[in-house]
């Protein structure tokens, strides 16, 4: 099983891995970002916005975590001190974890529509990479972004990865399959 630290983001978000109990909060994130989000994921039926949906895909999510092939978290804002309860709001990934000579993984996030511009993805995406290279030993990490999200490609070249090509229809989003840059960035050069 993978294990990492938790990692506080700005003053009031917390990246922290992911557990059976985010559901709710994921259900409740997912609902709220619903509009914001379609362009850039797939199709989701009505049950992924619900949390027996979320349970479900967390259960596949930290099943893959367990086997060493994923690494899930969340990003979790607290609140300003009145009682209110934690708001998921938003989540990264490094999944498809391979070790051996490749040792590399692939970085997916999204953050809560509410939640845009602060700063949040990039500071996600830097933390996702500290910890891929010092707790879990990695060379590489990859990402890819529709052609036309700019927004997440300047997220990636501001945390230092760099394009390397263009996959056709490489992903089926909102309804079609679709191109997708992609981006590398080496983390480090030593052995595996």
């Amino acid at each position: 099983m993978i294990s990492v630290s938790s990692v506080r983001l700005t003053t009031d978000v917390l990246m922290r891995p992911a557990t059976p109990e985010d559901a709710t909060g994921l259900a409740r994130s997912y609902l709220r970002s619903r509009d914001h989000l379609r362009p850039w994921e797939p199709d989701r039926d009505e049950a992924f916005f619900t949390p027996a949906g979320q349970a479900a895909r967390l259960r596949e999510s930290l099943a893959e975590r367990h086997a060493g092939r994923a690494m899930p978290w969340v990003l979790v804002r607290e609140p300003d001190g009145g009682g209110a309860e934690p708001d998921i709001v938003g989540t990264i990934t490094l999944s498809g974890i391979v070790r051996g000579p490749f040792r590399s993984g692939n970085v997916g996030y999204w953050v809560d529509a509410g939640q845009v511009r602060r700063g949040l993805a990039s500071a996600a995406v830097r933390a996702v990479c500290a910890a891929a290279d010092a707790e879990l030993g990695l060379h590489r990490l990859q990402a890819g972004t529709l052609l036309d999200n700019t927004a997440s490609q300047r997220v990636l070249t501001k945390c230092g990865f760099t394009p390397f090509g263009t996959a056709e229809n490489y992903l089926h989003i909102n309804g079609a399959w679709r191109d997708h840059r992609l981006f590398q960035k080496i983390l480090n050069d030593r052995r595996p």
